[in-house]
């Protein structure tokens, strides 16, 4: 049975980041699994008055996640329930340990995460693909005992999601411009080369169903509701392809571009 895990900081980055993946795999049979680093309790769009609080945002955003899993068809969702924002500042063992111990006991073949950039610099983005980059060597090494009682797992693959710069430019005219102030700095996008993208997914034929789990984020939507205008070529194109990096594959190599994150498996 081929497994697909992919590994995320917040609620909302399963939809918008692999939403096409999770929806495509899952439709053609692949066991696809969530992992949720946090639950976005700083997630909050509206005005500071209306502000839920930590604990109730991470209960609203919470359910919208499993709702949304549910319309990507995603078999199982599991958070590390790490405070949003807060990622980073996580224990580097203790977070291995827990991813560690997904990667035993689902065993998947293939894993995905954000790039080491966090696609703009997100801190939390930047955490989770650290983290979990380091599990995956962990749960392959029997040397390992974070998870004495599971045995150790070889995953085949690791990707990267990454985009090409007009992929960025086309995101930010439907999103606005993505940038964060870290420690006084400006980041934003960070686009990678064309040539440097290994893998791109056809997901066109899902993109309904992606939408109509972005659209679950209801407490996000004061920034999701421009997008409810678009017209159709604008939310295949949105949600209808991805690119990734394969940062390592056991089966396959080459320069030739994948159109399957299992290739080299079937």
């Amino acid at each position: 049975m081929l497994k697909l895990l992919v590994c995320s900081a917040h609620p909302d980055d399963e939809s918008l980041g692999a939403g096409g993946i999770l929806a495509r795999y899952g439709a053609e049979g692949v066991e696809t699994y969530l992992v949720t680093a946090t639950r976005g309790e700083r997630g909050w769009t509206g005005s500071a008055e209306s502000n839920p609080g930590l604990k109730k945002l991470g209960e609203i955003r919470t359910a919208e996640l499993l709702n949304a899993a549910a319309e990507l068809g995603i078999q199982e969702v599991k958070f590390l329930d790490y405070l949003d924002g807060d990622l980073d500042l996580a224990d580097p063992g203790e977070a291995t340990r827990k991813i560690v111990g997904h990667l035993r006991r689902i065993r998947p073949q293939v894993v995905v995460t954000f790039d080491p950039f966090g696609a703009y610099g997100h801190p939390d983005h930047i955490a989770i693909s650290q983290f979990t980059t380091g599990a995956i060597v962990a749960a392959a090494s029997s040397a390992y005992q974070g998870e004495a009682s599971q045995p150790p797992h070889q995953v085949q693959k690791l990707y990267y999601m990454a985009a090409a710069k007009v992929e960025h430019e086309f995101y930010e005219s439907a999103f606005g411009k993505l940038v964060m102030n870290i420690d006084g700095q400006i980041r934003g996008t960070v686009s990678w080369p064309e040539w440097s993208l290994t893998t791109e997914i056809d997901s066109a034929a899902y993109w309904p169903k992606v939408w109509k789990a972005v659209q679950c984020h209801c407490s996000q939507l004061a920034t999701y509701q421009l997008l409810a205008n678009l017209p159709e070529e604008q939310h295949r194109q949105l949600w209808g392809r991805s690119n990734f990096y394969r940062a390592f594959s056991l089966v396959n190599g080459g320069r030739d571009k994948e159109d399957d994150l299992f290739a080299g498996m079937r």
